[in-house]
């Protein structure tokens, strides 16, 4: 009977400190939410948790990036977090941030995309964030042969790099809203100009995706680990990292 009591008596302060452990958070992440919304970042919250550092609070955004931040939310830092691991500094922020955008842009449906697909076997594909009014994105597109051929898939993804209602904005979506998408893009590439309805297409939403993972420019090509690259690569060197990446 005593070794029950002992027990029970025991599990009560268990729950006890569990439970000021989650009021504990709780209170952290409404402090940093608040701080978040005082500085008027406009930065969605996907998560708010503890971070490997004892004492500093992760701030999860959408798209992937990631913010510290105290538990009383006096202090929020952007910056890179990193740990010795056998000797080595291993960057626990980029490690977070690729994990996230990774599963971000791999989620993506083909059908949303412009995919050129591998030839033969498919080793591994990169996804580009891509303009047509680019001269960049038009030196990758012209390598995208290559790349096929060394079973790379390629998927693309709009980024009208002048904003939203620019001739770039307005020539992607005529892409997105072509029956024969990558057609349409081989073309509009050339400096053909392609004509096609009005239709919903995800240019706004992509355009969006692109800028919370920080995307400023183009071409972007996002590897599958969810490594970002930004600017323009010659495929021998884009092969490699995508290979390494799979």
């Amino acid at each position: 009977m005593r070794v029950t009591q002992i027990f029970a008596t025991a599990a009560i302060v268990l729950a006890s400190t569990f439970s000021l452990f989650a009021q504990a958070d709780d209170a952290a992440d409404k402090a940093i939410r608040k701080t978040l919304e005082t500085l008027k970042l406009d930065l969605p919250i996907e998560s708010i948790g503890s971070s490997p550092l004892s004492g500093l609070y992760e701030v999860k955004l959408q798209g992937g990036r990631v913010l510290y931040a105290s538990p009383d939310g006096q202090f929020v830092m952007q910056g890179y977090l990193f740990q010795m691991q056998d000797g080595k500094p291993v960057n626990l922020t980029e490690k977070t941030e690729r994990l996230a955008i990774s599963k971000t842009i791999n989620g993506i449906p083909a059908a949303e995309m412009v995919v050129y697909p591998a030839i033969g076997e498919t080793k591994s594909h990169i996804t580009v964030f891509t303009d047509t009014t680019c001269p960049y994105c038009h030196k990758l597109h012209a390598e995208v042969p290559e790349l096929n051929k060394m079973g790379i898939e390629v998927r693309y993804l709009a980024f009208p790099r002048q904003g939203l209602g620019s001739p770039g904005d307005e020539q992607l979506q005529a892409v997105w809203c072509s029956k024969d998408k990558r057609s349409a893009m081989d073309r509009m590439v050339d400096g053909k100009n392609i004509e096609a309805p009005k239709c919903d297409n995800p240019v706004t939403k992509q355009y969006a995706m692109g800028q919370s993972i920080g995307v400023n420019g183009t071409p972007a090509i996002v590897l599958a680990d969810g490594q970002v690259i930004p600017g323009y690569q010659p495929a021998p060197q884009v092969a490699k990292l995508a290979l390494s990446a799979k």
